[in-house]
């Protein structure tokens, strides 16, 4: 499914209104019409007392809409207008005016007092405040009425998306609504599926309003949920060739688990052969417990990361490969981050490049841009910051749209690794991938990633579909492991354990995790 920014949700609007004919009114009343049901399937109506609470605007026009349905469907409610009613216009303006010929409380909240009596009486709260287009801060009266609602344990409605939640980022205006069940209209907005944002909707529904597909599936909208791709199938008669062979150039003293990880997981994510190029005085401890990773001993700095003088075998060995990965545990050794430049340059093969290998590449993107081949970039938020040259409040701010600037300047496919990961593609389209959980905030899994996606390239996808394949899978796997054991505590070797079973469940559709928890909302 897409995901709007703002602009483009009101392009849509203008759109259906000028060239589809569709008048606002339709709109908004099916956007209220779609609430109302949610509002019916999740609380009930019929004898039940709600509260609807409605800014100056369209989200308050559709407020008006679902007060109507409540009242037309046996239901008892109030209406409280955050502002002058004389601002309203257009669609808002013709609902506000139904509602007065209707035997309905709708009065202007002049302090929060005014509200409260009810607020704390009703069975169910609809929050139609800010809606999507709320860029400054909630102060004031906003401020005291969503507090208000947050202090209380009535269920929440929330019309578009919680008030207080920034549109086109999730970012929280200083305040927004803890909302139980949210309905985006159109399309979900970038806020609904980023966090903090995503973490205030509660169960997401969206619904078209009668918008065609044509217009809320096409190309010009970048930004979508990362839906899972299909697997190829494993042949029978495949053999550890065929399903992938990779290299993995990671490791330096102290760093054992990462080569580790990137290298076991390519295997037990389904990849055929995995062959590890670490220190050769890591090797044997490795082994011990990657027996079935085949290894490529490199000689040493004095510091006990790998060589520049191992160039030359590298690249030889890399042409064999059908992906090379790049970084995991590397160490910062200038000699080491020269020798990751090079191979970087000069590889011919698909890579990707990890932990501090990032480091080595971050000041120099020519290096990335020049390939020939693809390149897979797997940042944190704080090696992103490096890699764009902006720093981690920018990153959090505005992550997509940076994500987009440098994916494309850059011309590799990025992943930001974090809570809803993100995979920019060098045309500008970004992916939210919806698997995953905290407990996998750990120490390596990062490195199980590198190599899960090296293993869906392995397995037969194409570039593109083999990284947002592998970025799923790897949530999927942490998410497995959470269910069996719980968030705290969840390891690197848990969710590398945990690969095969998800691989399973993947391909034949066992997966007992609803299915909206992956595709991020329920259409109605």
């Amino acid at each position: 499914m897409k995901v709007a920014s703002v602009s483009e949700m009101r392009e849509m609007d203008r759109y259906a209104s000028e060239k589809l004919n569709i008048p606002e009114e339709i709109l908004m009343e099916n956007a209220g019409q779609a609430s109302s049901f949610v509002l019916s399937k999740e609380m009930g109506i019929k004898d039940k007392r709600f509260v609807v609470l409605c800014g100056i605007g369209n989200n308050g026009g559709d407020g008006f809409v679902v007060a109507r349905n409540i009242h037309a469907n046996g239901g008892m409610v109030k209406v409280f207008i955050l502002g002058d009613p004389a601002k309203f216009k257009g669609a808002a303006k013709t609902n506000l005016d139904i509602l007065a010929k209707l035997p309905l409380d709708v009065r202007r909240i002049e302090s929060v007092e005014t509200a409260e009596g009810d607020v704390l009486g009703a069975h169910g709260i609809v929050d139609a405040i800010f809606g999507t287009g709320l860029d400054r801060e909630v102060s004031g009266l906003g401020r005291e009425v969503i507090q208000l609602i947050n202090a209380n344990d009535k269920k929440v409605l929330s019309l578009d998306i919680p008030s207080g939640v920034n549109g086109d980022t999730g970012e929280i205006m200083g305040i927004a609504i803890q909302a139980d069940y949210t309905v985006a209209f159109g399309l979900p907005k970038i806020g609904n599926m980023l966090y903090p944002g995503y973490g205030c909707c509660g169960k997401l529904y969206v619904t078209h309003i009668s918008f065609p597909p044509s217009l809320y599936s096409r190309d010009e909208i970048k930004i979508e949920i990362n839906d899972p791709v299909e697997l190829p199938p494993r042949e029978r008669d495949a053999h550890k060739s065929s399903l992938g062979e990779a290299l993995f150039i990671a490791g330096a003293a102290n760093y054992f688990g990462a080569p580790y990880f990137a290298a076991l997981s390519f295997l037990k994510a389904g990849g055929g052969y995995a062959r590890l190029a670490t220190p050769r005085s890591m090797t044997p401890f490795i082994a011990q417990k990657g027996m079935e990773i085949v290894f490529v001993p490199q000689r040493e700095t004095p510091m006990g990361s790998i060589s520049l003088k191992n160039r030359d075998s590298l690249l030889a060995l890399s042409e064999k490969m059908d992906m090379v990965v790049i970084g995991p545990g590397l160490s910062i050794a200038e000699e080491t981050q020269q020798l990751v430049r090079e191979l970087v340059k000069a590889i011919g093969k698909p890579i990707i490049i990890d932990g501090d290998g990032l480091t080595a590449v971050a000041d120099d993107p020519e290096i990335i841009r020049e390939r020939g081949a693809a390149t897979i970039l797997t940042p944190h938020q704080g090696e992103m910051a490096r890699i764009a040259k902006k720093n981690i409040g920018e990153i959090k701010k505005d992550k997509i749209a940076i994500l987009q600037r440098t994916s494309r300047n850059m011309q590799a496919i990025i992943v930001l690794k974090g809570a809803h990961s993100l995979i920019g593609c060098p045309d500008e389209r970004v992916f939210i991938n919806l698997s995953g959980n905290p407990g996998m905030a750990t120490a390596g899994a990062g490195d199980v990633l590198t190599g899960t996606i090296a293993a869906m390239f392995g397995l037969g996808l194409p570039i593109e579909d083999a990284v947002r394949k592998g970025v799923f899978i790897h949530g999927l796997s942490g998410d497995l492991a959470a269910e069996d054991k719980g968030e705290d505590g969840i390891t690197a070797q848990d969710i590398l354990e945990y690969l095969p079973l998800a691989m399973k469940l993947d391909r034949k559709g066992l997966l007992e995790t609803p299915r909206e928890t992956y595709r991020g909302c329920e259409v109605i």
